[in-house]
């Protein structure tokens, strides 16, 4: 497993969308692993392929507690299929934006279909804090973060914020 270089605002590739993965493979499985060991060296909850430079419809999550046993998932193609009209407030951040946390307001019930890294269809129902990181990381698949869903006034202070970070770097911007 390999730990992978971040994509951070503004880098363009965050506002692409994702391509479907076709074939469960030992590639796609590698790409998962490598994405689980870059999400908890980053230290995070979870990871989209797209914020790792690779434009593909997978990501992983753990939001397992400090102390206790990880417990990773892998979503490959997940689509959400089901939202609660319920909403539910939570603090995000996120791994390619560091250092910014807003809240947000999403559904706080989702069915999600997802293949799992062995390639079977499945169903999941999540509330919570899963929820919400799911619904955060299929985002990140549609070229869609979470700074989209605060005031245009703070939106546009965070990406030229980033933005002015990433000339000082040499990196390209939305």
């Amino acid at each position: 497993m390999t730990i992978k270089p971040l994509i951070i605002l503004p880098d363009p590739l965050l506002r692409q969308s994702s391509a479907p993965i076709e074939t469960v493979d030992a590639d796609v499985r590698r790409l998962a692993d490598d994405m689980l060991e870059t999400m908890y060296d980053a230290p995070g909850i979870g990871l989209a392929a797209i914020q790792i430079g690779v434009p593909r419809r997978l990501l992983v999550l753990d939001v397992s507690k400090d102390g206790e046993e990880k417990s990773p998932l892998v979503f490959i193609n997940p689509t959400v299929v089901a939202s609660s009209e319920e909403r539910s407030v939570y603090e995000e951040g996120c791994l390619s934006i560091p250092d910014y946390y807003a809240e947000v307001e999403r559904p706080a019930a989702i069915t999600v279909d997802y293949v799992d890294r062995d390639g079977r269809r499945l169903t999941i129902e999540a509330d919570g804090l899963l929820a919400t990181c799911l619904q955060h990381e299929i985002d990140h698949l549609n070229g869609v973060l979470f700074i989209d869903y605060i005031s245009k006034l703070k939106r546009e202070m965070v990406i030229r914020k980033f933005t002015k970070a990433a000339k000082l770097r040499g990196a390209k911007a939305l």
